[in-house]
């Protein structure tokens, strides 16, 4: 006898398979990719022809320089110093390049440069401040605290009252002597300390550097030699100052005064010979 059992459509495999729309997939995501690379490069053209419009205009053309904080270096040095920025684009002027040609200036200490919409940079200048007078090869000049060359003394700075610093040279060893690092560590070290004390660096006449181990110092209207060593310049100058007038009834005629050893003070009269030395 013949069983007939019913199909089961849940097993039955498909005949005919549905091909999957790869390629309709494929077109769309190209399209989009082209429409963002189209875009971009709109902007980019739109962009590099607003940007060489406006870097052409004659508006944005620098066409004013001021300057600010100069006092002994001139506007027009200044200005001299760069001239080569008029006629540049604000947005493009290398301001940086401008700044290292206004350091170039012995005067200027530091400066800052600053744009102006539309067309003007503002300058605005620091200036080294002279705080005594370099003896180099019988001449005199400017310096300030870190032994740095501002200017020849002439009568343009008549005005200036400073004391003269000897000893600033050093002979190397290929021969022409010239201002060391030493020398300009010690200068900035007794400028800084006397300039705490306005009423003794008033007093100061000459500095001598000649030997980096003991500052000399020579004093208005005193005609004695000032032994201060490597440190406490003021302090050591103040305690000579308080003393004056003891030493002076003591000694009327001081070759040099030794302050270097604390509360010992060493005291030579002029016309004593060797190397002996009174003692307070």
């Amino acid at each position: 006898m013949t069983v007939r059992v019913p199909t089961d459509n849940r097993f039955r495999r498909r005949t005919q398979l549905r091909p999957i729309k790869r390629r309709r997939v494929f077109t769309a995501r190209w399209r989009r990719v082209f429409k963002v690379s189209a875009i971009f490069v709109i902007v980019l053209v739109v962009g590099y022809g607003v940007g060489a419009f406006v870097l052409q205009m004659p508006v944005l053309s620098i066409d004013q320089l001021i300057v600010r904080g100069n006092v002994h270096l001139s506007t027009d040095e200044a200005l001299s110093l760069v001239d080569g920025l008029h006629g540049e684009n604000i947005f493009i002027a290398d301001l940086e390049q401008w700044r290292n040609a206004l350091l170039a200036s012995p005067w200027v200490k530091d400066a800052t440069l600053r744009t102006v919409i539309p067309s003007t940079i503002e300058i605005t200048i620091s200036e080294r401040a002279p705080m005594a007078l370099g003896r180099i090869d019988g001449r005199l000049f400017l310096i300030d605290d870190e032994a740095r060359l501002i200017a020849e003394y002439g009568a343009e700075y008549a005005h200036f009252d400073l004391p003269v610093i000897d000893g600033l040279l050093h002979q190397t060893s290929n021969g022409p002597e010239v201002i060391d690092d030493q020398r300009s560590q010690l200068t900035m070290r007794v400028m800084n300390d006397l300039k705490t004390q306005p009423r003794i660096v008033s007093r100061v006449s000459q500095i001598d550097l000649s030997n980096p181990s003991n500052v000399v110092v020579i004093l208005d209207n005193d005609e004695a030699l000032i032994y201060l060593g490597v440190y406490q310049f003021a302090d050591r100058l103040q305690s000579y100052l308080q003393m004056f007038t003891a030493l002076r009834e003591k000694v009327p005629h001081i070759d040099y005064v030794d302050l270097r050893f604390g509360d010992r003070v060493y005291v030579r009269p002029v016309g004593l010979e060797g190397d002996s030395s009174g003692q307070q």
